[in-house]
């Protein structure tokens, strides 16, 4: 076996001396142990490479194995090679710092780029940073022109975090690529800058970086988007959107100007959607689109993300994705009928497709979910149940099998669909909690409330505390009129996990609704907010109380304020109620009907018609 076969055998010790001394045969041998050997070196002796620190290479491995560059066997004589071999073996032999030494210096006595980079690599693989970069700097200094070596000295200074040492680097890096390359030269920049902890230096420097390009009509653009991207890893929400204008003024048709003015999106920059609208108006920028449509349902802007969906699926009708998130929003809209159309169209589209990804497969099972609702809206159960049937995806078996017990028991045959849950396979502790919840909700679906909650009873009154369990035990209490045990278990939680932000606000709730204990009641829905100050179920609460407070203006503009953050048939109820009280009832009856509209079965909101007499 070779020298770099992790052996050095007697024989080749001997070749070595051989090579070394000058013997008869040493001429011949040795000059065939010394070619055999800088080859490997020419290769970059890939064996011992530092693997995926900073993972660089040049020229074919293959080629490289197989030729003997001339240049470097002539400058290696019998004592450079025997530095080299001793290097290595040093390195074998668990001292990478003297062998790292004696490998960096042939290097410099030969100025050969493969013995600097195995230096480099030599401490790279030994975890030292600062000789890592001594050797690239002597690499750089040494060879001026080399990309190579400057993209060793740029990457190390990033791991070493000493970015503002980089900028010379990284000019350097830039400035060198050629013509036709730079434009993705400098879209990768932000990559290099991934991993740092100051963002904010990282884009300060790369701006300096790019202070040569900014205005240029051809690379303007590009480099104010990455500067753009940098700066959104910074949290500079005003630099990301000058740099989106910038980049937008320069090239209209960016795509990476509109994407980063989506980034903005979401903190309800009316300038960002600006930018994002006049680039598709240029033409069907379909991931733009699509981009968009999710920032604005995220926004809660159903209407307008329907809108743009649509036109995707006009202008790509083979987008499985559109047709989706269009569903959906079809079905959320109460038209059935167009979002079975959308449904299927996915499902068609999804299974033509080349590859079965997670993110596919997910959307599938999405679809066939739906498609089962809608079938079982016109009361198609046997239809319903056949696309349940399709989805053979273990992960989502427990959502498919508690749909099909939900099927099952709008045919009266309740016991029976229990039975197709509990025959789910157990894999994990993890599969037998879902397959409880999904049980506990079928039950409670069913108005089965009381087994439901002996049911949980038996799972949570042994072993380590669950406090979501404990919680929906608590719901359930109090759906039964168990107030004390209610409150005794949301207790409970708030004890044993302060943060159970639904724990402080279920149990607020409940003393504002029975009307008791008024300023305990604040107390807790308050401490609710601080953990989760936008939820506007927890925020109905506080209008709620203000209402039962006798607070009628704060009541009213809290739950306006939290109606229009989610519409939703329990704040209608309540908002509805406090219009009624306050004589403006045409508003009040308009608040309901839309309540209605979203979920016709809400008992609070069935409840509070019924009490006030009021039919719509």
């Amino acid at each position: 076996m070779d020298y770099y076969g992790f052996m050095f055998p007697f024989q080749s010790f001997m070749a070595l001396r051989q090579f070394r001394t000058g013997s008869p045969s040493g001429d011949a041998a040795g000059a065939r142990l010394r070619n055999r050997f800088i080859a490997r070196l020419s290769a970059g002796v890939l064996i011992f490479a530092a693997p995926g620190v900073f993972a660089q290479t040049t020229g074919s491995q293959g080629a490289a194995a197989d030729t003997t560059d001339s240049t470097a066997s002539s400058a290696l004589d019998g004592d450079l090679f025997y530095q080299l071999m001793l290097g290595e073996l040093n390195v074998f032999g668990g001292e990478p710092g003297a062998g790292y030494s004696l490998i960096l210096d042939a290097a410099r006595k030969t100025n050969d780029a493969k013995l600097y980079e195995r230096a480099v690599n030599v401490a790279l693989q030994s975890r030292s940073g600062e000789p890592a970069l001594q050797a690239a700097r002597a690499w750089a200094k040494a060879q001026p022109a080399s990309r190579e070596a400057n993209r060793y000295v740029l990457q190390i200074l990033v791991g070493l975090n000493r970015i503002g040492e980089t900028l010379e680097p990284l000019k350097f890096e830039i400035n060198s690529a050629a013509p036709k390359d730079r434009v993705a030269e400098i879209s990768a920049i932000p990559r290099f800058y991934a991993r740092v902890t100051d963002k904010k230096l990282a884009a300060g420097v790369v701006e300096q970086a790019l202070g040569d390009y900014l205005a240029s009509p051809v690379l303007g653009a590009p480099a104010w988007v990455t500067l753009g991207r940098l700066r959104v890893e910074a949290g500079d929400t005003a630099g990301v959107l000058d740099a989106a204008q910038r980049a937008q003024g320069l090239d209209a048709k960016s795509d990476g100007a509109a994407l980063l003015a989506l980034s903005l999106m979401g903190s309800k920059s009316p300038q960002a959607e600006a930018i994002v609208r006049k680039h598709l108006e240029g033409g069907p920028q379909v991931e733009v689109r699509m981009g968009y449509a999710r920032a604005l349902l995220d926004a809660q802007r159903y209407p307008e993300a329907s809108a743009q969906l649509q036109t995707v699926t006009a202008q790509k009708p083979e987008h499985p994705q559109a047709w989706l998130i269009l569903g959906t929003l079809e079905l959320q809209d109460k038209k059935p009928l167009a979002a079975e159309k959308s449904f299927k169209r996915h499902v068609e589209l999804a299974k033509s497709g080349a590859s079965a990804s997670p993110e596919v497969n997910r959307g599938l099972v999405q679809a066939y979910l739906s498609l089962s609702q809608i079938a079982e809206q016109r009361n198609d159960l046997a239809q319903a149940e056949s696309w349940l049937k399709q989805i053979d995806n273990s992960d989502d078996l427990v959502t498919a099998q508690s749909r099909r017990a939900a099927i099952l028991a709008k045919q009266g045959k309740l016991e029976e669909g229990r039975k197709l849950i509990r025959g789910l396979p157990e894999k994990s502790p993890a599969d037998a909690r879902l397959k409880l919840m999904a049980e506990v909700q079928l039950l409670r679906d069913n108005k089965q409330l009381k087994t439901a909650y002996e049911l949980l009873l038996e799972k949570t009154k042994s072993g380590p505390p669950d406090y979501d369990l404990l919680y929906d035990q608590a719901m359930l209490a109090e759906k039964l009129g168990q107030l004390d045990e209610m409150e005794r278990l949301l207790r409970q939680i708030i004890a044993g996990k302060p943060e159970h932000q639904h724990a402080y606000n279920a149990l607020g709730y409940s003393l504002a609704e029975r009307k008791i204990r008024l300023p305990e009641a604040r107390q807790l829905i308050l401490k609710a907010l601080e953990f989760a100050p936008d939820d506007p179920f927890i925020s109905d609460s506080l209008g709620w109380l203000e209402f039962r407070s006798g607070n009628m203006a704060e009541a009213l503009r809290i739950l306006q304020t939290a109606f229009q953050a989610r519409p939703d048939a329990e704040i209608a109820a309540h908002l509805g109620e406090v219009l009624w009280v306050s004589g403006q009832r045409d508003q009040a009856m308009a608040i309901w009907r839309e309540g209605a509209s979203l979920n016709a079965e809400n008992e609070t909101l069935l409840e509070t018609l019924k009490r006030l007499r009021v039919k719509l």
